[in-house]
C-alpha cells in the first residue's frame, strides 16, 4: 500500500496547474465578497424590511455559497 496523495486521490496545491489554482483562489474570493456584502446589508437593513431575525440570517450567512445566496434572495422584503 502505498502513502503518495496522487494514490490515495487526494490532490495537494501543487498538484494543481495554474489554471485549478487561479479557479480555486477566484471562487474564494467570490465567496468571500458574497458573504462581506450580506453581512454588511444584514447590519445596515432596518429590521422590519427583514424576514424573520437579522442575527440568525447573520449566522446563516456563513453557510457556504447558500447562506448569502439565500439571504438575497428570501431574507429581505422589498
Amino acid at each position: 500500500m502505498t502513502t503518495d496523495a496522487s494514490a490515495r486521490g487526494k490532490r495537494r496545491w501543487n498538484d494543481l496547474s495554474p489554471t485549478q489554482r487561479r479557479a480555486i483562489i477566484g471562487a474564494g474570493i467570490v465567496q468571500n465578497s458574497l458573504l462581506v456584502a450580506a453581512l454588511v446589508d444584514i447590519r445596515r437593513r432596518p429590521q422590519k424590511k427583514v424576514r424573520g431575525d437579522k442575527r440568525l440570517w447573520a449566522a446563516g450567512s456563513f453557510v457556504s455559497w447558500i447562506g448569502p445566496i439565500a439571504w438575497f434572495t428570501y431574507g429581505r422584503k422589498r
